[in-house]
């Protein structure tokens, strides 16, 4: 008998959960562990498929699971938006894990039943913030995915990984309870709810410099979406294994973040509350600040010779992409930083399951390395050159199709900064990746290379990076579902 959409939502949470109880059980057994693993992450992509068909026809399944007092509860509520993001992180879990086990066991990593418990419980956070139906609860899920990744950034155990988890969790949880704890205070007193709402709950109830200082507590507040200044955490979490690099920068927490943006400016603050405010509205310096997060960050990138740390900051600006689309408060610009949302998680985990097999497979860390490396793991170098594409915003990749809604937002709103940025920004990424895709086919290998030829990562981590370069060409190719989710946002009662 299958399960009412409530009872789903339920079961989105308590799978991954479950799951992690049952991996530390196995701990002692790797293969039973590692199939724990992968019958959870399966188990959870089902439930979350489950409630797709639904969701596109209308449905707004929700729940509430404990009122604190009146006006706010840990509710949960699964709109299009939310929809997207369970989709996107219940996806590619299962390719993650798949892709772990290659890792793990290929590098000899310590504490390996630790990290698969903790990545479970980190899905479980990313889909209570997914389907969270109200700010409080956004909150609350979103605090609870920062301390349960924080034992992943430090798994290494070394002071350098000790002093990257200091940062991480210092400067998220810093932000959120500085900035976003009294800004959901704020909108519980002004609207007596924290409901997400289509077309928002502060409608006619600040002036225009308010408005903008509280969306400005909010947007800082959300540290993980990594907006300058708030952005160093990012850079320091790659002390972590690549895996967890993949999870922070595709899966879950930046996506947790400039999800929770764009969440906060459709249903708490209102598009066109937002826009009534104003030159460019209420959010018009937001656009700013993240123009110059994505000019800032791709300039830092492409000085960057470590290859992991030039895909960090490749990260902050894409994810500032979002933030400035969002800002724009057009509607095919908000429909582009959705899609953004999707595009960026398939293309950039791409990047880093390919930088983990160079790693796994040669010992590479650095770009100046990566002579020939194309004719040593072709697979490898070319599912990398495809999420590069899609960083740049090229086609057949699926980053092209949420940079023309972002771009085609932008000059409907006759928003010439944000068209620059996008222009000049388009540049910069080629600039710090297709050295990259030039290095590894077209310059020849070193000769101690020819003397100590090395081949593909393990066939986990090989097939894990494959799937998920197929989908960043597949999503270009077929963006429907991505894209009625997004337009559902502006139909009644998204």
């Amino acid at each position: 008998m299958p399960l009412s959409p409530e009872s789903t939502l339920l079961a989105a949470l308590a799978v991954p959960a479950a799951g992690a109880l049952l991996i530390a059980l196995a701990g002692r057994l790797p293969n039973l562990r590692e199939a724990v693993t992968l019958v959870t992450a399966a188990g959870l992509l089902a439930c979350v498929l489950s409630l797709l068909p639904g969701v596109m026809a209308g449905a707004r399944p929700a729940v509430t699971l404990v009122s604190v007092m009146p006006g706010l509860e840990l509710a949960l509520r699964l709109e299009p938006l939310g929809m997207l993001f369970a989709l996107i992180a219940s996806g590619l879990w299962i390719v993650n894990s798949l892709y772990s086990i290659g890792y793990m066991r290929g590098n000899g990593e310590i504490n390996q039943t630790r990290f698969y418990v903790c990545f479970a419980l980190s899905l479980s956070a990313t889909m209570g913030i997914a389907m969270a139906g109200n700010l409080f609860t956004l909150f609350v899920f979103y605090e609870v995915l920062t301390l349960v990744t924080y034992p992943l950034v430090t798994h290494a155990g070394t002071e350098q990984a000790r002093a990257g988890g200091r940062t991480y969790i210092g400067l998220l949880m810093g932000t959120s309870v500085v900035f976003l704890l009294p800004a959901l205070v704020f909108v519980w007193v002004l609207a007596g709810t924290t409901e997400f709402t289509p077309g928002g709950i502060l409608a006619g109830k600040l002036g225009h410099a308010a408005l903008a200082g509280l969306l400005a507590l909010c947007v800082f507040g959300i540290g993980k979406a990594a907006l300058m200044p708030f952005h160093r955490w990012l850079p320091a979490a790659m002390v972590a294994p690549t895996p967890v690099s993949a999870l922070l920068h595709a899966v879950a927490v930046v996506k947790a973040g400039v999800f929770s943006v764009v969440k906060v400016i459709v249903y708490i603050f209102g598009v066109d509350n937002l826009a009534g405010a104003g030159l460019h509205g209420a959010a018009g310096w937001l656009v700013v600040v993240a123009g110059f997060t994505i000019v800032s960050a791709s300039i830092v990138a492409l000085g960057a010779d470590n290859l992991k740390r030039r895909l960090a900051y490749s990260t902050i600006s894409q994810l500032s992409y979002v933030v400035m689309a969002a800002a724009l408060l057009a509607p095919l610009s908000v429909i582009g930083a959705v899609l953004h949302i999707a595009a960026h998680a398939v293309g950039k985990i791409t990047l880093f399951f390919a930088a983990g097999s160079i790693y796994t497979a040669a010992h590479k860390t650095e770009v100046s390395q990566l002579d020939g490396i194309g004719r040593r793991m072709p697979w490898t170098m070319a599912a990398f050159s495809i999420g590069a594409l899609s960083m740049i915003g090229l086609p057949p990749a699926a980053g092209f199709v949420s940079k023309w809604y972002m771009l085609s937002g932008a000059m409907a709103s006759q928003h010439w900064l944000a068209v620059g940025v996008i222009a000049l920004s388009t540049l910069l990424n080629a600039g710090y990746f297709l050295p990259i895709v030039y290095r590894a086919f077209f310059v020849a290998p070193s000769t101690s290379e020819f003397e100590h030829p090395h081949g593909e990562a393990p066939v986990p981590m090989v097939v894990a990076t494959s799937i998920t370069a197929t989908a960043t060409v597949l999503l270009f190719l077929m963006p429907d579902v991505p894209l009625a989710l997004a337009r559902q946002l502006f139909a009644a009662g998204g």
